[in-house]
């Protein structure tokens, strides 16, 4: 089994609304309905193996009260998961990006690549890993080609740049208003070649050892467990080396708050979990996933519903 936690967004300020003025965000409850979370994980017999923390663990509004405040706010986040004797493993999201540049969280406790896992070259955090004969992990990084994060001049922002400039005219390039693909806003981003390249090959190897793959990234991939908002800029490729093989059963993802579930004509779960920023005190949003022989068991918490997930 394995545990699984999307948007916590901790900041250690009084409770704010999303940028559209109308859903409350709980940022100081935030961290602890994580240490709730961390607690149940704990108590179950016997514990998960591992816990997938898919992105945004700390809100944006730490940057704006400064660099101290952004780096006492991840502290916080990475220590309230100490009492986990199962690694975690962490996607970057959005809110990462607006706090640090992708080099300083190349050296902190959200860098959780394992040292011999499968990973593409330069900066991209994507890797793969197997925690159980016949069954594998690939996460991907949904901002490799993203404007956040970067300095102005590094290639993959030049990159990002080009294509904003490209599909978003708007003189606010987080508004998607009358967009034909409204996913190209600066809040999301997207999969280089080389990436997709090297989840392809990912995927073959996977598909030669007859393995189960769960994917997961903090950007869904598809349309129909999204709002078309909050969508990978090229989710289409995503999905198209996905479905080039026989392997993989789930993907995995967060930033859109209200969640979202579909099965893809090629049989696929996309399963993206509700923030834990939007839950009210009194309730909660994690989960644990079971693994058998033929399906996945999702046993959610709060406003995560329980779901079955055949192969």
């Amino acid at each position: 089994s394995f545990g699984v936690i999307a948007d916590i967004q901790y900041a250690d300020v009084e409770d704010g609304y999303d940028f559209c003025g109308s859903r409350r965000r709980y940022y100081r409850h935030s961290l602890r309905l994580l240490r709730a979370a961390v607690e149940a994980w704990a108590a179950e017999r016997p514990p998960p193996a591992l816990v997938l923390q898919l992105g945004d663990a700390i809100d944006g509004a730490n940057a704006r009260s400064g660099a101290a405040a952004a780096e006492a706010a991840l502290e916080r986040v990475l220590e309230a998961l100490r009492p986990l004797r199962a690694p975690v493993h962490h996607v970057w999201g959005n809110h990462e990006l607006y706090n640090f540049r992708r080099e300083r969280l190349a050296r902190s406790g959200l860098n959780s690549r394992p040292e011999a896992a499968a990973a593409p070259g330069g900066d991209c955090q994507a890797y793969a890993f197997s925690p159980a004969p016949r069954f594998r992990f690939v996460l991907l990084d949904a901002y490799e080609v993203s404007v956040l994060g970067r300095e102005a001049t590094a290639p993959r922002y030049c990159q990002a740049l080009r294509l904003l400039q490209q599909k978003n005219p708007n003189a606010d390039r987080n508004s998607p208003a009358g967009l034909k693909e409204p996913q190209f806003v600066e809040f999301n981003g997207g999969f280089s070649q080389d990436q997709l390249d090297w989840f392809n090959e990912v995927l073959k190897i996977s598909d030669e050892n007859q393995e189960k793959v769960v994917v997961m990234g903090h950007l869904p991939i598809h349309p129909d467990s999204s709002d078309r908002v909050c969508l990978a800029w090229n989710y289409e490729d995503a999905l198209s080396v996905i479905h080039a093989h026989q392997c993989v059963v789930c993907y995995l993802a967060g930033h859109l708050h209200d969640g979202g579930y579909c099965v893809d004509s090629h049989g696929v779960h996309h399963l993206t979990l509700e923030g834990v920023i939007e839950t009210p005190p009194e309730s909660n949003a994690f989960g644990t996933i079971y693994v058998y022989d033929d399906k996945m068991v999702l046993k959610g918490r709060g406003r995560i519903s329980d779901r079955v997930m055949y192969y």
